[in-house]
C-alpha cells in the first residue's frame, strides 16, 4: 500500500512540476519584464507598480538605456528617438520625495535589478524634466561612475528656487524642522557637482529663457558656470521667449546627437 501511494504521488507531482517550469520559461519569453504588458508609442511596455520598462524592438549592443525621471510620457520625442535606436527606456516613480536619500535608495535598488537581472549597460543616460532634475542629479552625484550622460529639461537644481524652502513637501522629505534649516542646506545639485565633473559626465540642458517657474538664473545658469569651471562639458540649448513649457524640442536630434557623441553610439 505504501509503495502504491508513493508511486501515485510521484506520477502526479513530477508532471505538475515540469508544467510549472514550462509556464515559467514561456512567461519569460513572452514577458521578459515583470508587470502588466501594454503598448507605448508602438513599443512593448511593462508596468509594475511605480516602475515602467519600455523595450525597443531590437536592443542595441550592450543594452544602453535612458532613465526618465518624473512626468513619464510627457513630450516623449527624445525617448522615442532613442528607443528606435535600440535603447531601453525605464522609469521609477519617486514623486513627492524631491530627490532625497529615500529616492536615491529606491533608484539604487532599481539600478541593481536592471543590471543584475537584465544585463543593462553599466552607465545610464539620465533624463529629468522640471522637478525630475533633483533626483537625476542627486542619484548621479551619489553614483557618478554609473552615469553616461545627463539631459536636464528646465530642471530644478536647487529646491530653494523651486518649490522653495518653506514648502511643506521639502520640509517633510528632507526632515527639516523649519524653513531656516532648508535655507541653510548646502546639498542641492548646484552645490555638489564635483563628483560628476571628476567622472567626466557630459551634461546637456534645454531651457526656456522666460521660465519663471524654475528660473534659469537660479538653476541651470549657476550649474553651468560652476561645472565648466571644474572642466566639465555642459551644453545649454536656449529657447527664446519660452517659459517653463513646452518641454523638450520638437526635433530631438540635437539631444540625440549629444548622447551618441558622448557614448559608444555614433551620430547619423
Amino acid at each position: 500500500m505504501a509503495l502504491r501511494i508513493q508511486m501515485h504521488f510521484t506520477t502526479k507531482i513530477i508532471p505538475y512540476a515540469c508544467l510549472l517550469v514550462l509556464v515559467s520559461v514561456l512567461s519569460a519569453v513572452t514577458n521578459p519584464f515583470p508587470g502588466k504588458k501594454s503598448k507605448w508609442q508602438g513599443f512593448d511596455a511593462y508596468k509594475d507598480g511605480g516602475r515602467t520598462i519600455v523595450a525597443p524592438n531590437e536592443a542595441a549592443e550592450g543594452k544602453p538605456w535612458v532613465w526618465r525621471a518624473r512626468f513619464f510620457g510627457h513630450e516623449p520625442q527624445f525617448d522615442v528617438a532613442l528607443l528606435k535606436r535600440g535603447y531601453h527606456l525605464v522609469y521609477c516613480n519617486v514623486g513627492g520625495l524631491y530627490g532625497n536619500d529615500e529616492a536615491v535608495d529606491r533608484w539604487n535598488a532599481f539600478y541593481k535589478y536592471l543590471r543584475e537581472e537584465h544585463g543593462f549597460a553599466e552607465k545610464a543616460v539620465l533624463e529629468g524634466m522640471s522637478r525630475g532634475g533633483l533626483i537625476i542629479y542627486n542619484w548621479g552625484i551619489a553614483n557618478p561612475e554609473k552615469v553616461a550622460v545627463i539631459y536636464g529639461d528646465a530642471p530644478v537644481m536647487d529646491f530653494k528656487s523651486w518649490p522653495g524652502p518653506t514648502n511643506k513637501g521639502i520640509l517633510k522629505a528632507y526632515g527639516f524642522k523649519n524653513a531656516e534649516e532648508a535655507k541653510s542646506y548646502r546639498g542641492n545639485p548646484v552645490d555638489n557637482l564635483k563628483p560628476l565633473a571628476d567622472a567626466g559626465v557630459p551634461i546637456i540642458h534645454v531651457v526656456g529663457d522666460a521660465d519663471k517657474v524654475v528660473p534659469v538664473s537660479e538653476n541651470t545658469a549657476v550649474a553651468e558656470e560652476r561645472y565648466k569651471a571644474m572642466g566639465g562639458v555642459f551644453k545649454v540649448i536656449h529657447k527664446e521667449k519660452v517659459g517653463h513649457h513646452p518641454h523638450s524640442l520638437k526635433d530631438p536630434s540635437p539631444l540625440v546627437d549629444f548622447v551618441l557623441k558622448h557614448t559608444s553610439g555614433k551620430s547619423k
